[in-house]
C-alpha cells in the first residue's frame, strides 16, 4: 500500500473539512434566525401594553381606538366609565342580543358562528366522515368569497381586545392577534367584566364612548334609566356608530332596532352580521351623491331603505317559516 501523498492530506485539510465546517456554520445561523423570528412572532402574539390582567380593577384611560380616533381628528372625546350595576339591564341584554349572543357559552372565539359564517353548516364533523371532510373542503373553498361574513363573527371578546389594544386593520396577522387576545381577557377578567368594559368603551358616534355618555347625549339621562328601545337603539349603533346612530342618518340603525327588539320580546328573527365592506361603500358614496343634486331634491336619508327593510323582513320571516316546517 502506497502511503498517501502530502498534496492529498493537504486538500482535505483545506478543502472538504472547511467545506463541511461552513456548511454546518451557516445551518447553525440559519436555526437561529428561524428560532429568534418565531419567538419574536410569539412575543408579538403575546405581549400588550397593559396586560389584561391589569383591567380586572383598573378603567382605561385611553384605548387604542381612542388614540386612532383622535389621531385622525375627531371630535373632543366623551367617555364617562360606569360599573355595571349603573346600566340598565336591558341594555346588556340588547347588546348581547346584537353583537353576541353566545357570548357566556364561549371562550373567547365563537366556534359554531364562525363555522357557520365559513359556510359549512352541519352541527358536527368527523375527520372519518368521507362526507364531513367533502363539506369541509368546499366551505374552505369559499374563505376568501365569505371573508367579510367571517369578520362579522367576532366575539364581544374579540371586539374589546381590537378596542384595547389594536386598529381596525383586516390583516390577518391582526386578526390572529385579535384572537390571541381574546382568549386572554377571557382568562384574566371573566365575562361580567369583559362585558363591563366593551359598555364602557364601545364607540357609538363621534366622539362618544360608551353606554353612558351615549345615553346622556343622545336621550339625556344616565344609562340607568335606559328604557327597551333607546337600549336596542344603542346596540344597533354599535356596527356603524359614526355613519348612522340616533342623530345621524337613523335609518340603518332603526332597522337593527327593530330588529332586536323582536329577538328580545321572542320572536324568532335573525339579527344578520353586519358586512364591513358593505357599510364602508354606502359611507363613501353617500356623500358623493349628496354633492350632485341640490338640498331642495334630496330625499330624507335612508327614505327607501327604511321603507323597504320591514318588507324585507316579512319575506325573509316567511321564508324561515316555510324552512322550519319542510325540516
Amino acid at each position: 500500500m502506497e502511503p498517501s501523498s502530502p498534496g492529498a492530506a493537504h486538500e482535505r485539510e483545506d478543502g472538504t473539512a472547511p467545506r463541511a465546517g461552513k456548511r454546518s456554520a451557516v445551518g447553525a445561523w440559519a436555526r437561529r434566525i428561524v428560532a429568534i423570528a418565531v419567538l419574536g412572532f410569539i412575543g408579538w402574539l403575546w405581549l400588550v401594553w397593559p396586560p389584561p390582567a391589569w383591567y380586572r380593577w383598573a378603567w382605561p384611560r385611553e384605548t387604542a381606538f381612542m388614540a386612532m380616533r383622535r389621531h385622525e381628528g375627531a371630535p373632543a372625546r366623551v367617555y364617562q366609565p360606569v360599573r355595571i350595576a349603573a346600566i340598565a339591564p336591558v341594555m346588556k341584554a340588547a347588546v348581547l342580543a346584537g353583537e353576541d349572543q353566545r357570548f357566556y357559552e364561549h371562550a373567547g372565539i365563537d366556534y359554531i358562528e364562525f363555522r357557520h359564517a365559513l359556510g359549512y353548516r352541519p352541527d358536527s364533523f368527523s375527520w372519518r366522515s368521507t362526507r364531513d371532510r367533502a363539506r369541509l373542503w368546499r366551505a374552505l373553498q369559499q374563505v376568501w368569497n365569505r371573508r367579510q361574513r367571517i369578520r362579522g363573527a367576532s366575539t364581544i371578546s374579540q371586539q374589546l381586545a381590537k378596542n384595547l389594544y389594536l386598529s381596525s386593520s383586516r390583516n390577518p396577522l391582526r386578526k390572529l392577534k385579535e384572537a390571541v387576545t381574546a382568549w386572554r381577557l377571557e382568562y384574566w377578567l371573566g365575562k361580567e367584566r369583559i362585558l363591563e368594559l366593551y359598555l364602557n368603551v364601545a364607540e357609538l358616534g363621534p366622539g362618544i364612548w360608551g353606554v353612558e355618555a351615549a345615553s346622556r347625549k343622545y336621550f339625556a339621562h344616565p344609562a340607568a334609566r335606559l328604557s327597551l328601545p333607546e337600549a336596542a337603539a344603542l346596540a344597533a349603533t354599535l356596527p356603524f356608530p359614526r355613519s348612522s346612530n340616533p342623530q345621524t342618518r337613523p335609518g340603518r340603525m332603526r332597522w337593527r332596532q327593530n330588529l332586536i327588539i323582536r329577538w328580545l320580546r321572542g320572536e324568532p328573527v335573525e339579527i344578520p352580521p353586519v358586512l364591513d365592506r358593505i357599510e364602508t361603500l354606502l359611507d363613501s358614496l353617500r356623500p358623493r351623491l349628496d354633492t350632485l343634486r341640490p338640498d331642495s331634491l334630496r330625499p330624507p336619508p335612508d327614505t327607501i331603505i327604511d321603507t323597504l327593510r320591514p318588507r324585507l323582513d316579512t319575506i325573509i320571516d316567511t321564508l324561515h317559516r316555510r324552512k322550519a316546517d319542510a325540516e
